[in-house]
């Protein structure tokens, strides 16, 4: 049994910002897996579909970024699922526009939506991708930047991470987090 979480805010007026990364990604698998997500439950919607002989679940919390955990802890009682089968995927500033980065634990690093899965999951050890968006620039505010949608010159860029790490996904789905990682790192 594996769990995605793509993190995001919900709403049309935070589709396609920069803070939705996570958003983007469960909607390119769902597209390729072809993994319908209408279910509305665990202060979420998901969709679920057995692949290569795996139940894959597919997940993105609607309560808002900063409030990420409590959903993904809700799903994960309820189909009783494992720490290392949980996977989360979301924007992070330390990183370049469009560089992937996957880990098997770390702190939130400043990150409100990890924060929040930290603490409702009870530990830092867990499988995720980040998806680098950069820092603002010119005295932007963090949340300005964050909420904002990407530069014509950074869509490319996104696009590309977006269809990697639905990749790395699809991998994981076969083989086990550290060969994965080792391959899109």
């Amino acid at each position: 049994m594996k769990l995605i979480v793509g993190l995001g805010n919900p709403g049309k007026e935070y589709d396609k910002t920069r803070h939705n990364i996570g958003f983007e990604v469960i909607d390119a698998l769902a597209e390729r897996l072809h993994i319908s997500l209408e279910q509305a439950k665990f202060k979420g919607i998901y969709g679920s579909k057995l692949v290569d002989g795996e139940k894959v679940y597919l997940l993105k919390p609607l309560t808002y970024m900063n409030l990420s955990g409590e959903s993904i802890r809700a799903i994960m009682d309820y189909f009783q699922i494992e720490t290392e089968d949980l996977l989360v995927i979301y924007d992070d500033m330390d990183l370049p526009v469009g560089k992937i980065r996957l880990r098997q634990k770390g702190s939130a690093g400043g990150h409100n939506g990890i924060k929040s899965t930290i603490a409702h999951i009870g530990t830092q050890e867990f499988n995720r991708i980040r998806i680098g968006i950069n820092r603002p620039s010119n005295g932007m505010s963090i949340t300005d930047y964050v909420l904002g949608r990407f530069t014509k010159e950074e869509q490319e860029l996104i696009k590309g991470a977006v269809e990697q790490s639905a990749d790395a996904c699809e991998e994981w789905i076969k083989k086990p987090f550290l060969q994965v990682m080792n391959t899109y790192n």
